[in-house]
């Protein structure tokens, strides 16, 4: 179970997050955003290890501006969590690693991601909100059965503390990771270390139960 912690902003807090070593460290390039990471200084970026895959989240941004922050903070993923289509996914398929991010609620058609296939790495089905993630709340889970297309993805939307467990209750063979954002906050883009210390604690004896299962 690969961890991705989103909405990272403030210098002394990413590089505390660092020394958990999670697998993807996201940064939201989108104005709007409570966390957006406006100028953050490239140094920042410079010192994540490369072992942790920093990740560029945007929202239907040009792909002028999209490669233009790839090249400045050295983005190894980029998650796209607007209206880009397939063929916009697939200018960046093998440049960096893309993640196509939707908003999931118990209508979500899953048949709309099959024209993705070839052109995404991952799916991240995020709780079904009028704004662009950072809801705090989760979607039921139990819609997950319904994809069966063979693009692993990222639960997202609302994880927390009270619900980590439930997830050792999802069995899907795409379930490839789990993305941590506004509920282990103690303010927008600045996270609990400690909160998130027991979460990487939790997700990795799940991932413990999983193998010995």
């Amino acid at each position: 179970m690969k961890i991705k912690v989103c909405g990272m902003r403030e210098p002394s807090n990413i590089e505390a997050l660092t020394t958990l070593a999670p697998d993807y460290m996201g940064f939201i390039c989108y104005e709007p955003s409570p966390r957006y990471i406006d100028e953050l200084p490239v140094a920042v970026t410079q010192a994540i290890p490369a072992a942790i895959q920093k990740t560029g989240v945007f929202v239907s941004e040009t792909a002028e501006v999209i490669t233009e922050l790839i090249t400045k903070y050295n983005f190894a993923a980029i998650q796209l969590h607007g209206n880009e289509s397939p063929e916009f996914c697939a200018l960046f398929k093998d440049k960096v690693i893309v993640l196509k991010a939707f908003g999931v609620d118990e209508q979500f058609d899953f048949e709309l991601l099959k024209p993705y296939l070839n052109h995404v790495d991952f799916f991240l089905f995020d709780t079904k909100t009028d704004k662009h993630g950072g809801s705090g709340k989760t979607f039921d889970w139990r819609v997950l059965d319904k994809y069966t297309l063979n693009v692993p993805f990222f639960l997202s939307g609302g994880i927390s503390l009270d619900n980590l467990s439930e997830i050792a209750k999802i069995e899907h063979p795409q379930l490839y990771g789990v993305d941590l954002n506004s509920r282990f906050e103690t303010a927008p883009g600045v996270k609990n270390i400690e909160d998130l210390r027991t979460a990487f604690k939790i997700i990795k004896e799940l991932g413990t139960h999983e193998l010995r299962s």
